[in-house]
């Protein structure tokens, strides 16, 4: 049970490894583009190119999808990236229904622990595979991966990485529970469990009134999607890279406050000093370098609207 990319690398490694799988079950066809044209899910491509069985439900709780379910007569179920299983889904197997998530539970739970674990400056973060209970990521863990956070990484890099290493924790884990040799940890944790709660664009937005660190976290975490952004001149940018420049300025501006030579940098001022902005993209455009911005456009050298 998956529906994007990220849950493709777990397909593949389970049919490479030579899994009997009954059905895939994945989001609706979603209309997309001027057109509307209807467009599969990648796990529904993935499935059709394998040659597996397909279920859309548009509601998990629909007797009809239950008798269908019922049907596969299948000994597990596996999860990745899909949605909350009512109890008459993730029950039904005999043993049981798994889910991935990509991080270290009982940290970050929610929907997007990927972006979070950057977001808030981690060092490191993992995959976990756990049985579905009743309250979302908070089943009994089964098995755990670490994986370092670079300083240079975004949430793409290092979504890449966590999909591969998780495909791995989901074989293994399949294997595991195939042949009953694994344990049940209850999760346990002292002191505050921080969360990854589902990102919308108002979250994405850049204060600039904190600390560079921060700033260049917030928006690594954000990239390549759904992007920071801000707004200089009355016009939006999103913000895909940034660096702290190494050299030293005597002036200080007022927090917000955009610096160009118009040939080569941008800088922003933070709550302690400038950002070097390194990647964007204007609004109506494609994203660009900021060579490539600063070649086609001007920009002012003044504090933000």
């Amino acid at each position: 049970m998956g529906t994007p990319e990220f849950a493709v690398a777990s397909l593949d490694a389970l049919v490479a490894g030579n899994f009997n799988i009954a059905a895939v079950i994945t989001a609706p066809d979603k209309p997309k583009g001027r057109g509307q044209k209807l467009i599969p899910s990648p796990v529904k491509k993935a499935a059709l190119s394998h040659q597996i069985p397909v279920l859309q439900p548009t509601n998990l709780k629909d007797p009809g999808f239950l008798k269908e379910l019922k049907a596969l007569q299948a000994d597990l179920q596996i999860v990745v990236a899909f949605r909350m299983l009512p109890e008459a889904v993730w029950a039904m197997p005999p043993l049981g229904t798994f889910n991935l998530h990509a991080s270290l539970l009982p940290q970050y739970r929610g929907a997007a622990p990927i972006n979070w674990t950057i977001i808030n400056g981690e060092q490191e973060t993992g995959v976990t595979t756990f049985f579905l209970k009743h309250e979302i990521d908070t089943g009994p863990l089964i098995f755990q991966e670490k994986e370092p956070i670079h300083p240079n990484d975004d949430a793409g890099s290092l979504y890449s990485r966590l999909m591969q290493k998780g495909a791995e924790l989901v074989v293994k884990t399949a294997h595991a529970i195939a042949a009953g040799n694994y344990s049940e940890q209850v999760q346990m944790y002292s002191g505050t469990v921080k969360t990854a709660p589902k990102i919308y664009k108002e979250t994405c937005e850049i204060n600039w009134d904190q600390p560079r660190e921060k700033i260049r976290d917030f928006i690594r975490g954000l990239s390549p999607y759904p992007g920071a952004w801000t707004t200089h001149s009355g016009k939006n940018f999103k913000i895909f890279k940034a660096e702290i420049p190494t050299e030293k300025t005597s002036d200080e501006p007022s927090i917000g406050t955009w610096k160009t030579d118009e040939k080569s940098f941008v800088y922003v001022n933070a709550q302690d000093g400038w950002i070097s902005i390194l990647e964007l993209q204007p609004e109506g455009k494609r994203r660009m370098t900021i060579g490539e911005f600063l070649r086609g456009n001007t920009i002012k050298n003044s504090t933000e609207d």
